[in-house]
């Protein structure tokens, strides 16, 4: 379980985020809103890669910035600003030699992955040479050797033609652990758990995909 307790994020005396409170258990769980609600920001608090102006986050007893980021993956929403090598298995391994693993470790839990994703056959590949699709199993790959207790993915199918969006779809759908994904695509969406309608830096709607994303339908209408 993650928990929002009164957070909320100021940026040069602006008010992104205001007084969240909350409590997310289910299993899949996405976030819509218009382009500057603060989706994406309330996203990046969930691993501490944006801190609370005030209030906490806490992932049942870890809290603080580099606690997060040991149980709640992200996955950007252009993999580019995540693969830092130029070969897959460079990449994938970039982390786990942070974490002072054995080389026999590092080497398994690649190659778990790797077939986990049916993605082996880009091992040594050149990671500039992948497509956009391949880019992004490749930095979700990135994510899941870390082992993380939730995913949170940012507009994950973004630059995915329709083959590639299928794709991605079954692998979140096959996920053992528990995702949040940010996204304006609602038909990735509408089978979730729950959803959580961002707007003007308020959560203004929260519950079944159904009610919740006919209510952001509305709202949008000119």
């Amino acid at each position: 379980m993650i928990r929002f307790s009164d957070v909320s994020l100021e940026k040069n005396g602006h008010v992104i985020l205001r007084g969240i409170n909350l409590s997310i258990t289910e299993r899949r769980v996405g976030i819509i809103g218009r382009n500057g609600s603060g989706k994406s920001s309330f996203a990046r608090l969930f691993n501490g890669i944006e801190k609370p102006s005030r209030g906490e986050v806490r992932f049942e007893d870890a809290t603080g910035s580099g606690e997060l980021r040991r149980h709640v993956g992200f996955v950007f929403q252009n993999p580019d600003n995540q693969i830092v090598y130029p070969i897959v298995t460079e990449d994938l391994a970039f982390g786990l030699k942070n974490l002072k693993l054995p080389k026999s470790e590092i080497n398994h839990r690649i190659d778990q992955v790797l077939e986990r994703l049916a993605i082996g056959h880009l091992r040594d590949r050149l990671t500039h040479e992948l497509s956009g699709g391949e880019k992004q199993l490749v930095a979700l790959a990135g994510v899941l050797v870390m082992q993380p207790r939730m995913i949170v993915f940012d507009e994950p199918t973004t630059l995915l033609d329709l083959w590639n969006k299928q794709r991605l779809m079954s692998t979140l759908a096959e996920l053992d652990q528990p995702i949040v994904v940010v996204s304006h695509d609602l038909e990735l969406l509408a089978d979730f758990d729950r959803i959580l309608h961002v707007e003007n830096g308020d959560i203004i709607d929260d519950g079944q995909p159904g009610p919740v994303i006919a209510g952001y339908v509305d709202r949008s209408k000119c």
